[in-house]
Parts: C-alpha cells; sequence; structure tokens
C-alpha cells in the first residue's frame, strides 16, 4: 500500500565554501603559503602582489549568489564585475608588512646519504662481485638508526628472488661480521642494542673498564638495563667504583649510531611563527605574520574581457561561454579572498582573547603565572565555536620575548591547591620536574614520596595523578632514574 507524508525537520548543513574556510583557519603559515600558490595557479582570475592598474571597489560588493541554479550569460549583469574606482575593497595588505620583508631561508648542508656512505666503504674491500652484492644488500637492509632488523634467512631468500645470486646463511652471516660491521660509524648491521654496544666496545683500546664493561654486556644485559645494580656487583665480584667506571664507558657509546649521519643530512625544519608578541611600554602588542596576510586581487584582463563582451554588438556562443567561465572563476577569486579576510579575523580574534586571559603570564614568562584555561573559555569569550578554537591552537606558533612557543601550549587544566585556588596543571608539572631534578640520584624519588612532596608544597596530587604527570614529562619511575 503506498502511502504519502510530510516531515518537518531542522538540520545544519555546512557549504563546502565553510569547509574550506575551516581548513584554511588550520593550516600553520608554511602550509597557508603553499594553499595560497595552488589557488593562483588554478584560479586564472586571482593573482597575487600589487595591482599597477585601477580596478574596482564595488566588483562584488553588489553582486549577489544565485545558488546553484542554471546561469545563461545574459543573465549576468556584468557591471556588477566592473568599476572605474581607485581602491579595490578585495585588496588584502598587512599593517605590519614591508616592501623589503624577505623571505629568508635555511641553507641546507649538503652531503652523501647515510646509505651511500656505507655502500662507498664497500669499495676499501676486497671482495668478490658476489660477496660485494651480498654486502650492498645488506646495508640496504640497515635503518637509518643503523641496526639491521631482518632476519639471516629473510635477507637469504630476498638475495635469491631479487638478486639472482644464490648463497647460505653462513656466508651472509660471514659477511655481516667481517664487513659490514667493520664500516663506520662503529656498531651499524647490529641486530639488537646489546650486539651494537658490544662492537663499539670492540672498537676501543682495551682497558679495566673497557674490558669489565665488555663483560656486564655479555653476560648481565637484563641486570644492567634494569639498573639492578647490587646483582651486577654480587655477580661479577666488583666494587662499587668499578661497577661505576665500566657505566660510564658504556654511557659513551652511541645507541643509534646511524642518527649521527643521518641527522646531518636530514632537512632542517623550519619554523614559521604566526603571531608575534611583544612588549612595548610594559603592554603585550600582537602581530599576525605578514606572510599571512597577501597581496590579492582580481587579474585586470578578466575585468577587460567582460568590458569586451559588454561592447560587443553581437555576441556569439564562444562569448557566452566564455563570459560563464569567467563569471565561475571570478566568484571563486570572491570567495577565496573574503576566506582569507575571514581567517585573519579568526586568527587576530582569537588570539587576542587568549593574550587577554594569559596577560600576566606573557609580561613575566613565569610558568606559575599561566592561568587555567581550556578552549571552552576562549570560545566563550569570542562566541565561537570550540573547534574552531581547537584550529588555531593546534597547529599555530607564537613567538614570544621567552622563545617560539605552541599556541597550544598556553591552555592548560586546573586542579586546586590546598588555599582553594585553581592552579594551572602546568605550573604542577614544572614543580615536579625541579623535585626530580633535585632528588638524590643514588634514592631516587618514588611516586608515592612524590606526591607527599606536593602535598609539602601545597599541591594535593593523587600518586596516580603525579605517575601520569611524570609520563607526560618523559621521565622514568624511580628505578631507571638510579646512579650510584
Amino acid at each position: 500500500m503506498l502511502k504519502q507524508s510530510l516531515n518537518l525537520k531542522l538540520s545544519q548543513k555546512l557549504s563546502p565554501q565553510q569547509i574550506q574556510l575551516m581548513k584554511m583557519i588550520q593550516l600553520p603559515t608554511q602550509a597557508f603559503e603553499q594553499r595560497l600558490k595552488q589557488e593562483i595557479e588554478e584560479n586564472p582570475a586571482l593573482e597575487s602582489g600589487k595591482e599597477k592598474e585601477e580596478t574596482s571597489e564595488d566588483t562584488y560588493d553588489d553582486y549577489q549568489e544565485e545558488g546553484n541554479e542554471s546561469i545563461e550569460a545574459d543573465d549576468i549583469n556584468i557591471d556588477d564585475y566592473l568599476s572605474d574606482d581607485d581602491i579595490p575593497s578585495y585588496k588584502l595588505q598587512a599593517n605590519n608588512y614591508s616592501s623589503d620583508d624577505e623571505d629568508k631561508e635555511i641553507p641546507y648542508a649538503g652531503g652523501l646519504s647515510f646509505h651511500q656512505s656505507l655502500i662507498n666503504q664497500l669499495n676499501t674491500f676486497s671482495l668478490s662481485d658476489e660477496e660485494y652484492i651480498v654486502a650492498e644488500f645488506l646495508v640496504g637492509s640497515i635503518n637509518d638508526n643503523g641496526y639491521l632488523r631482518r632476519e639471516t634467512l629473510d635477507i637469504v631468500d630476498d638475495l635469491a628472488f631479487t638478486q639472482n645470486v644464490f648463497t647460505d646463511e653462513n656466508k651472509v652471516e660471514t659477511i655481516l661480521y667481517d664487513v659490514v660491521q667493520k664500516l663506520e660509524p662503529l656498531g651499524v648491521g647490529a641486530r639488537d642494542l646489546r650486539e651494537c654496544l658490544m662492537i663499539q666496545l670492540e672498537g676501543k683500546k682495551i682497558t679495566k673498564s673497557i674490558a669489565l664493561a665488555t663483560r656486564i654486556l655479555d653476560i648481565s644485559f637484563d641486570a644492567f638495563v634494569k639498573k639492578h645494580y647490587k646483582k651486577l656487583l654480587v655477580k661479577l665480584e666488583i666494587t662499587e667504583e668499578e661497577l661505576k667506571l665500566a657505566i660510564k664507558e658504556i654511557e659513551k657509546l652511541n645507541p643509534k649510531p646511524g642518527s649521527s649521519v643521518v641527522g646531518n643530512t636530514k632537512i632542517v625544519e623550519q619554523i614559521v611563527p604566526d603571531f608575534t608578541i611583544r612588549i612595548v611600554d610594559g603592554e603585550l602588542e600582537l602581530l599576525l605574520n605578514s606572510r599571512n596576510v597577501p597581496e590579492l586581487h582580481v587579474s585586470r584582463e578578466y575585468n577587460n574581457m567582460l568590458k569586451g563582451y559588454k561592447e560587443a554588438k553581437t555576441k556569439s556562443k564562444s562569448q557566452k561561454d566564455a563570459v560563464l567561465f569567467i563569471k565561475q572563476k571570478l566568484d571563486s577569486a570572491k570567495w577565496f579572498i573574503d576566506a582569507i579576510k575571514q581567517r585573519q579575523q579568526t586568527l587576530m580574534i582569537t588570539m587576542n582573547a587568549i593574550i587577554d586571559i594569559q596577560k600576566e603570564y606573557l609580561l613575566t614568562g613565569d610558568d606559575s603565572k599561566l592561568k587555567p584555561m581550556i578552549l571552552k573559555d576562549v570560545a566563550e569569550r569570542i562566541n565561537m565555536d570550540i573547534s574552531t578554537v581547537s584550529r588555531v591552537a593546534n597547529s599555530k606558533y607564537c613567538a614570544t620575548p621567552y622563545g617560539t612557543k605552541l599556541v597550544k601550549e598556553f591552555f592548560s587544566e586546573s586542579m586546586k591547591n590546598d588555599q582553594g585556588e585553581d592552579v594551572s596543571t602546568r605550573e604542577i608539572k614544572s614543580i615536579l620536574q625541579n623535585v626530580i631534578h633535585e632528588e638524590d640520584k643514588q634514592r631516587p624519588l618514588t611516586d608515592d614520596k612524590l606526591s607527599l612532596h606536593l602535598k609539602e608544597k601545597g599541591y594535593l596530587i593523587a600518586r596516580r595523578t603525579v605517575a601520569k604527570y611524570r609520563e607526560q614529562l618523559d621521565i622514568p619511575v624511580a628505578r631507571l632514574r638510579k646512579k650510584i
């Protein structure tokens, strides 16, 4: 049985333009610049830089969107796109932009890659063709930290399938030990941390401390890693001073030998602050990076095309098609320029609200002055959605007199002290870090004792909370902080 009925409901939907705007707000400076370049490349009606000729102020002010309905060329009011006013409203200028501003880039150091350096060293060995292929394959299987994380049998199979070299595990391991593990830096080609450290010790001049360090790694590696020093003293029948000297030798070794080479050849990442906060006459001044506020305008050629179409007495089909294309590109350019305006406005409004709340902290740089602040606090103050504030905070950097910081570092949850006052969790973490730094490393404080220390300072923190903060600060448990 067929039945018809009417249902009324309210729903909210984001337009494609709103979604794109949210994405643009989230972009940091460098990604935003890439987005600008992409849009300028894809839309010939959009140009960057200063406009030499006069364009329109009313280009878009009187224009109304027709929606998604079908539009004919004759329905377009070309006068809405053309005017002779001097100053266009859609041009964007930053009050902190100077014509002599330069995009300074960090020069990147050139050099051999880690793996290429290892392969070049293979040429110093007297190897047969087959041995060289195996050694080269082993080098190619080493990760950026310098470790060989593959089973020998898997390497043998891959050599047969990919290199047409038929060998066995013994030959592969012989080349690994006699060739690959002799390459610089020492320690490359190891299968685990213990083997990596042992290789480095073997390359050192033998002393009493080196011999003991080798013995510790050879027969008591697990006890050493877990810092069971008493067990080591009893098992190895050595004094505490001898153990201390041996541990010092081990601490000099590099647990990631490949990183010493890879780190020098990787491209250096440059942080470009989105905001700059200055202290001027005791007051905070906020500046938006000039690279976030480019000058954009509509191509003059497109305006000329529209003028030519308007003045033409007879209009061909190709001219009408061209006008429809131009309209589409001009609408897109209008939206993009407006989106950048809204992005600028949103960034400045949000950051000004954050500065207003954290004024005391930003003037002094003292972590204890950082007020508890969550996304909701800022969102309510500027009457925006929490998700918008989150997009601004999560990916933007701010240059302050105390260093460049992520905007989200200004946010923190609150806890109450013994006076009933709200204090920032960032302040508590800072105090916890200081307590651990000042502890006796021979008898490091457990989480229970750290909790008691914080309570003495007026912060009622449970042991589980202390453990959580300690892990967030990347500080190991008491046993692993112990030194002799």
